[in-house]
């Protein structure tokens, strides 16, 4: 396998706000979704969801890439913020504190690309 010394060939050529260019010309667009818990709509809010997600889809420029990548992190749940003085404050305060829960994190990058190899009919949809 081969090596690439990263001093030699940099792959990033700046990162202006959530923009990234690259050496080879591509352009990726780097934003953090924020979507509902699974199971957590209606019927007609998911395909309220879905129609949305479709059109901003379906008018991309063709040959963009599109990456969305999910992040779950463990976590344990602080409860200093809840209210602690009456006696199902104090209950509920203790029930959650230091209780552990997973928290996602989801990115969604758009790759305009120079690459035509990525264009071959086995990339696209």
């Amino acid at each position: 396998m081969n090596k690439i010394n990263l001093l030699e060939y940099r792959p990033i050529v700046d990162i202006q706000e959530h923009i990234v260019f690259a050496n080879n010309g591509n352009v990726i667009l780097c934003y953090e979704g924020n979507l509902p818990e699974i199971y957590s709509l209606s019927e007609k809010d998911f395909e309220d969801m879905h129609g949305a997600w479709f059109q901003a889809l379906k008018s991309l420029p063709i040959g963009t890439v599109v990456h969305k990548q999910d992040i779950y992190l463990k976590k344990t749940y602080a409860s200093e913020k809840l209210p602690n003085t009456t006696f199902l404050e104090k209950a509920t305060h203790e029930h959650f504190k230091g209780r552990g829960h997973i928290e996602h994190k989801c990115y969604l990058f758009f790759i305009l690309t120079k690459n035509k190899a990525l264009n071959n009919p086995k990339y696209v949809n």
